[in-house]
């Protein structure tokens, strides 16, 4: 069964709880109650051997990593990397400038051969038909 590796904005955000119930195949969950350097490895082995890399970002994230993961991952695996952001995560919104970026975000993952998919519907699709 194909595994999928789901990345992207923590910070109580919620999407996870939205995606999982639809999904048809394994994940993994990297959001744990206490982040430890074994929380740190698990996370690192996750995304290396996965068949997919999901990376869903909202207004909720309080840092740029993700979208770094994404990019990178874009470029070394794009065969497998999902990117997805949402435009609203319980009420927070992003503003038409941050909207500008993730629009450039999307166009250059999908450049380097990832996918760059729109809502969490949509990702589910595309790993259930997988």
């Amino acid at each position: 069964m194909k595994k999928v590796f789901l990345g992207g904005t923590v910070n109580n955000s919620t999407w996870r709880n939205k995606l999982i119930p639809q999904l048809k195949v394994d994940f993994f969950n990297p959001v744990v109650e206490e982040w430890t350097d074994e929380a740190y490895k698990q996370e690192l082995y996750e995304r290396e051997h996965c068949d997919f890399c999901l990376y869903v970002v909202t207004p909720k994230m309080s840092s740029f990593y993700s979208i770094a993961e994404a990019v990178d991952d874009s470029n070394k695996h794009p065969l497998k990397t999902i990117f997805c952001y949402l435009l609203e995560d319980e009420g927070q919104k992003f503003s038409d400038f941050q909207l500008k970026s993730m629009n450039a975000i999307g166009k250059m993952v999908q450049k380097n051969g990832a996918q760059w998919l729109n809502t969490l519907d949509e990702v589910a699709l595309f790993l259930n038909k997988e």
